[in-house]
């Protein structure tokens, strides 16, 4: 595994969330380009402390988030964001909380990958029944994929919790918004879908089999 700074992405990364979030939000006309700064600045930070292997997969990890975020947001508008333009903290922001993911993993067990693919899999099946959330269903599935066939299940079952709360967060400040009926489909999703995450075991399923074919 790429060597990354654990110990200062354990608090880095939490802390840039929760604080870079609010005040993006309730920080006026400096607050979005001030949270723009303190994520490049933090995400240099780490790419500098961390090793060859390691920068690659940022730099992937970077290039996936950008564009799945174009298509999802400007093109598709899934999702839009409180100011209509795609902030430009979200790409860096999203390879930050791949590398959180990435630190915390190990420290998961198989138990609860099982107890999280379970109740995701009971509360999407519920909300799709209620005709709340069909959008979850197949983000489920791609989760559900991930961890069964997978080889990274540790860190797809983390990413799904922490994509989770990271949306939950986001989205009761009012930094972005799902929308209701997703456009040109049938589907309907909550704010945010309970399968959110699953967008992030598949920008982190992309990068990690990119990486693997560069290194062979």
């Amino acid at each position: 595994m790429p060597h990354f700074p654990q110990r200062l992405l354990l608090v880095l990364v939490p802390a840039l969330i929760v604080a870079g979030l609010f005040i993006d939000q309730h920080g006026g006309a400096w607050g979005q380009p001030t949270v723009v700064v303190a994520t490049w600045l933090a995400l240099a930070l780490v790419f500098g402390a961390s090793d060859r292997a390691g920068r690659t997969m940022m730099l992937l990890c970077l290039a996936y988030a950008t564009l799945g975020e174009i298509v999802l947001s400007p093109m598709w508008h899934v999702y839009d964001y409180r100011l209509g333009s795609l902030p430009w903290f979200v790409p860096p922001g999203h390879v930050l909380l791949f590398l959180l993911g990435t630190s915390i993993a190990p420290r998961v067990s198989l138990n609860v990958v099982r107890v999280v693919a379970i109740a995701a899999t009971i509360g999407v099946a519920v909300l799709a029944i209620m005709r709340l959330d069909t959008l979850s269903v197949p983000l489920a599935l791609v989760f559900l994929a991930s961890v069964v066939f997978g080889k990274e299940r540790r860190l797809y079952a983390t990413m799904f919790v922490l994509a989770l709360a990271m949306e939950l967060y986001g989205t009761w400040l009012g930094n972005w918004q799902w929308h209701a009926h997703v456009g040109h489909t049938a589907l309907v999703t909550l704010n945010p879908p309970l399968a959110a995450g699953a967008f992030y075991c598949a920008l982190d399923l992309l990068v990690m089999l990119t990486t693997r074919t560069f290194q062979r």
